[in-house]
């Protein structure tokens, strides 16, 4: 069964930018291990550090993620809970650029 994930976890697009939770994601009320419980469905994740060019050299980023399948059956605040198994799209100056990726989380706490 998958993890749940929190604000310690380490997530990633397909160029190795490091995924990072903004806004409404992290839970205010639902923690894991004192860290804030993540939601899948807030509305943007914001993406640092893409290294993706185009084939004449231009840099084009991913610039944000967003998860498109989370938990069925965790609710984190009446939203759905971001899993270790999650799967999204990372959205950059070229539109959809690739997709995110959960690389290590809590190991304590799963759910489907």
């Amino acid at each position: 069964m998958p993890n749940l994930v929190d604000m310690s976890a380490t997530m990633s697009c397909t160029h190795q930018g490091q995924i990072m939770p903004t806004g409404s994601a992290p839970s205010a009320r639902v923690s894991l291990g004192g860290q804030p419980a993540l939601k899948g469905t807030a509305p943007v994740y914001s993406i640092a550090g893409c290294a993706f060019t185009t084939p004449d050299g231009t840099p084009k980023p991913c610039t944000t993620a967003q998860w498109t399948v989370n938990a069925t059956r965790v609710l984190i605040e009446g939203m759905p809970a971001l899993l270790s198994s999650s799967t999204g799209i990372t959205i950059g100056p070229l539109g959809v650029q690739g997709t995110p990726s959960v690389m290590v989380s809590q190991v304590r706490v799963t759910g489907q």
